[in-house]
C-alpha cells in the first residue's frame, strides 16, 4: 500500500493559519496591555475626583477626618499600631491636621481607604489597618489597598515628602500627599516595578511632562533598589526615561495634588 503525505499546498494553509492564529493572540494580548495601560490613568483620576468630592462633602481629607467614627461607628480600639481589621463600617478618627500619615492615633494611610469605600466614593472593603509586615506602611493588594486592573499593581497612599538627593527612591524635590502605583513588596508598600520604561513613559506623557523625575507622574530614581534602571540617572532635571530598557524597571509616584 502506497502511503500518502501532505502535499506543499496542504502545508502551506497549515502554516498559513497557524501564522494567522499566532498574529492574533499576540495582538489579543497588545490589545490587552494597551487596555491596562490605559486603565493606570483612568484609576489616578478617579482617585483624585473621589477625594475631592469626599474633601467637599465632610470637610476633611480620607483618613485624616477626626469625627469619622460619627458616621461609621467606632471601633473598639484605635491605636496607630492596631491590628485587628474592620469587618463592617466601623472605623477609626484621624487628627485633623490635613497630613494622611501613619504615625497617629490611627494608621491614616489604610484609614483613607476605608473612609473612601464607606462613603461610597469608591468601591471595595478595606481592613483600615496595617498588614502583617514589621513597618507602618505595609500596603497588601486587595486588603488594606486597591488593586488596579494592571495584572498584580495596586495603589498605596503616602505622606507628603520632601526629598534629599540622600533620599534612596525618591528624586530631589518637594513632594505632596503620593498615591503609589506599582507590585507588592514584601513587608512594605507598593514599590515593586511593574511598567517598562516605555510604558511608565507612555502614562506619564499623556497625563503629564514625561519626565521620571518632575510633574505629578514621576517614578524612582535610577539607582532605587525596586525600580532600577527605568530612570536614566538620578538628577531629577536631567532624568529621562530609559527607553532602550525593555525589563519591567518601573512604578508610579503620583501626586494628586491634595
Amino acid at each position: 500500500m502506497q502511503k500518502q503525505g501532505f502535499s506543499l499546498v496542504e502545508l502551506s494553509i497549515v502554516l498559513v493559519i497557524l501564522g494567522l492564529l499566532t498574529g492574533g493572540i499576540l495582538t489579543g494580548q497588545n490589545l490587552i496591555r494597551a487596555a491596562e495601560l490605559r486603565s493606570v490613568t483612568t484609576e489616578f483620576q478617579k482617585y483624585q475626583t473621589a477625594v475631592m468630592t469626599f474633601r467637599d462633602k465632610y470637610f476633611y481629607l480620607p483618613g485624616d477626618m477626626p469625627n469619622a467614627t460619627d458616621f461609621w461607628g467606632a471601633m473598639t480600639s484605635c491605636s496607630w499600631t492596631m491590628s485587628t481589621p474592620s469587618i463592617d463600617a466601623n472605623t477609626c478618627n484621624g487628627d485633623g491636621d490635613g497630613n494622611i500619615k501613619p504615625s497617629t492615633k490611627s494608621n491614616e494611610y489604610y484609614r483613607f481607604w476605608q473612609h473612601l469605600a464607606n462613603s461610597g466614593m469608591i468601591e471595595g472593603s478595606y481592613t483600615g489597618v496595617n498588614g502583617a509586615g514589621t513597618v507602618s506602611y505595609d500596603s497588601v493588594i486587595g486588603v488594606n489597598a486597591p488593586a488596579s486592573r494592571l495584572g498584580s499593581a495596586g495603589w498605596a497612599m503616602h505622606a507628603p515628602l520632601v526629598a534629599d538627593g540622600a533620599h534612596t527612591s525618591h528624586f530631589s524635590g518637594a513632594y505632596t500627599h503620593r498615591l503609589l502605583f506599582g507590585a507588592d513588596v514584601e513587608d512594605g508598600s507598593l514599590e515593586k516595578a511593574i511598567l517598562t520604561p516605555e510604558e511608565a513613559w507612555g502614562i506619564d506623557t499623556k497625563v503629564d511632562d514625561g519626565r521620571p523625575g518632575a510633574g505629578k507622574i514621576r517614578t524612582h530614581k535610577h539607582s532605587s533598589t525596586t525600580q532600577a534602571n527605568c530612570a536614566s540617572t538620578d538628577d531629577h532635571v536631567t532624568a529621562t526615561y530609559s527607553l532602550s530598557n525593555q525589563s519591567v524597571s518601573c512604578g508610579l509616584v503620583t501626586l494628586p495634588g491634595w
